[in-house]
């Protein structure tokens, strides 16, 4: 039982766990703002577009039973539109995250091309002092 807690507390101590927890927690918060995007913005704009269609009413009686197909199609097409907010503002950081990477690789080579000249007027200036000394 010993090392079946040592092993759990080894393995929740990790940095994959924590980051894990971390990126739970924000994904949560980030629901919250897909769902406004969706719901606020895209969803009354696609309301719009397709004249008000609300599918939630639609439902087959079979019997006393009622099948509510139009709550699933309504819940999959906010699926659909979701992942297409979700796939539009990963495509955009990512981007962006590229072109940031490119810009310090550029700076870093720069500051790489600098370097060797400085170095070089400081190693020819210890040569001339140790010429001088002799």
């Amino acid at each position: 039982m010993k090392s079946f807690l040592k092993e759990f507390k080894e393995f929740i101590s990790k940095g994959d766990v924590m980051s894990m927890a971390v990126g739970i927690i924000i994904g949560g918060a980030f629901t919250a703002i897909i769902t406004s995007i969706v719901n606020d913005l895209i969803g009354p704009i696609i309301g719009m577009i397709c004249g008000g269609i609300d599918f939630s009413g639609l439902a087959i009686q079979v019997g006393d039973a009622s099948l509510m197909v139009g709550n699933f199609i309504q819940a999959v097409i906010n699926f659909l539109i979701t992942a297409l907010v979700l796939f539009c503002i990963l495509k955009t950081f990512n981007k962006a995250k590229e072109k940031m990477d490119a810009l310090k690789k550029k700076e870093e080579e720069k500051a790489v091309e600098e370097a060797p000249a400085a170095d070089i007027v400081l190693l020819t200036e210890i040569r001339d002092l140790l010429k001088n000394q002799k």
